[in-house]
């Protein structure tokens, strides 16, 4: 570092780029470097020669500036603090788009750390030639660009207001049947962290009229460009009913589910938890997925799926769906999604979270399934907080169904029902009481534990008339 510091006031402009070059990479390799890139007093060199030198020094000092940017919130505040928002700004303007695309990179880099960094590149007046620069020729510039804005409008709705203010929605939503898939992605990506932070900047994005185009990217042979279209559409759906409705209306719930079918991993995820947040807004938006086959494919991600995280998304989703009335609990008690979840949950290797969810999954749908078939498998193998919610559907239903009663005898279930041990007085024996009181006494009798040795004994203690 010592060494390369003089060689960047070196009178052969090579020598000065080339210098610069190798500070860039060093600082790029690990935060350590880029540490000493700083606390060598590097950057006020840098600034300054940036507002002074050639366009390929200035893309070597704005890659140094990036390089160092990029590790960590203190290191970028290094660069806002010697001063060099202002000369990056300035080589947005510059007329080589080399020089653009590395001053957009490195002001990207900076704003992607947090909220405070992300105003001072505001401030420095970057979002309106950012903008500029994505409506330019040149596709890694555009690129880069957007980019940038996704880095800054992801922290605050105030943020990503300043990117709306300047017209940026227009001209990103433009871009989404662009055939590159990087800008593509980036374009996406940007769309999504504007429409995150409320309805308003949601329908914005909507307004833009991105349906029903962006479905196409739901198709893209990059699975980037795909992941990013579904967390945009689900970036959308989650804020309120009337954005979803017209995400089903625009076909966006299929082309989801059939997304969700032709990838795998982490791809998989926006889109399952998007067909979630659709089915909590309501009953109807819940059938809508459902009709479009949402449940088989969320039932194959949950078992599919090694990633445990993934799984709870796939189990929330399901929770989502199952928890509104007894029709739809049936729909995704008959996709067999029941026992898959019941498993998860007591499986000692299942993640805290991938419990809770599978949990809460459960208690939703079971609170509603009156699909008794789907739920008698389960009283085997369930624990006792999960036991009373399925004795307690049996004995919503029972009471009202003769057939049910005949069938819940023949299969073991009033058997199994008979050796569950509950605590007097509890909820669980209540439901158990009520499942009893469907049937007579001496069938009862005949199935709890211990009944044939009182008829051994009976048999040993009976006289014979002779």
């Amino acid at each position: 570092m010592a060494l390369l510091r003089p060689l960047l006031l070196d009178v052969v402009p090579n020598i000065q780029q080339t210098a610069a070059l190798a500070l860039g990479r060093l600082a790029n390799y690990n935060d350590d470097l880029a540490e000493a890139v700083v606390k060598g007093d590097i950057l006020p060199q840098l600034v300054y020669s940036l507002a002074e030198q050639n366009r390929f020094y200035k893309k070597a000092a704005a890659f140094v500036l990036r390089a160092v940017g990029k590790h960590s919130p203190q290191l970028a505040q290094a660069i806002v603090d010697c001063g060099a928002l202002d000369t990056l700004v300035i080589c947005l303007e510059d007329f080589d788009p080399g020089v653009k695309e590395a001053a957009s990179w490195a002001l990207g880099y900076i704003a992607r750390h947090n909220a405070e960094l992300s105003q001072a590149v505001v401030d420095a007046g970057a979002i309106p030639l950012l903008v500029l620069c994505i409506q330019e020729p040149e596709i890694a510039l555009r690129r880069i660009a957007a980019s940038a804005l996704s880095d800054i409008s992801k922290h605050s709705p105030e943020l990503a207001q300043t990117v709306v203010d300047v017209g940026a929605i227009a001209h990103l939503a433009q871009m989404i049947l662009n055939p590159d898939a990087k800008l593509k992605r980036q374009v996406l990506s940007a769309l999504s962290q504007i429409a995150k932070h409320s309805v308003d900047l949601a329908e914005m994005v909507v307004e833009a009229e991105i349906f029903p185009v962006v479905l196409t990217c739901l198709k893209d042979s990059d699975e980037y460009v795909k992941k990013n279209a579904a967390t945009l559409i689900r970036e959308i759906a989650r804020h309120t009913p009337e954005l979803s409705q017209l995400i089903v209306n625009a076909g966006g719930v299929a082309a989801v589910i059939d997304c969700i079918g032709s990838c795998k991993g982490n791809v998989r995820l926006p889109g399952i938890m998007m067909l979630g947040y659709v089915a909590a807004h309501s009953e109807n938006l819940a059938m809508a997925v459902i009709i479009s086959k949402g449940v088989p494919q969320l039932a194959v991600c949950l078992s599919e799926e090694p990633e445990d995280h993934i799984k709870a998304a796939a189990a929330w989703s399901l929770g989502q769906i199952g928890r509104h009335t007894p029709e739809h609990a049936r729909a995704v008690a008959v996709a067999n999604v029941l026992p898959v979840l019941l498993s998860l949950y007591m499986a000692s290797e299942s993640s805290e979270d991938l419990q809770v969810k599978t949990k809460k999954a459960l208690k939703n749908i079971l609170q509603k399934c009156t699909h008794l078939p789907a739920l008698e498998p389960l009283l085997h193998d369930a624990p006792p907080n999960i036991l009373k919610h399925i004795v307690g559907q049996f004995s919503k239903v029972l009471p009202h169904d003769s057939k049910a009663r005949r069938l819940f005898v023949t299969s073991g279930g009033l058997k199994k029902v008979q050796e569950i041990k509950a605590e007097t007085g509890s909820l669980l024996q209540e439901y158990i009481n009520t499942i009893n009181n469907c049937y007579p006494e001496e069938i009862v009798r005949y199935y709890s534990p211990g009944y044939s040795e009182a008829l051994l004994e009976r048999i040993e203690n009976y006289q014979p008339i002779l």
